[in-house]
């Protein structure tokens, strides 16, 4: 279980960023959609914006 739980903390850690820039590119030249790969994709922009959120939080701690 460990082992599955590292590959899926990898595999979102170098790929939120392409999925979720190049899915809608993908839809809009002729893929068809696919559950999967919505809920992939919506996953992958919760991930974006909770880093985005950690990271401005970190930001404002750092500066008072």
């Amino acid at each position: 279980m460990k082992e599955l739980y590292g590959v899926g903390i990898l595999f979102f850690y170098f790929l939120k960023w392409p999925i979720a820039i190049a899915y809608p590119y993908m839809l809009t030249h002729g893929l068809h959609h696919n559950y999967i790969l919505d809920i992939l994709w919506i996953y992958c922009i919760f991930l974006i914006f909770k880093d985005l959120t950690m990271y401005l939080k970190r930001k404002k701690e750092n500066k008072s």
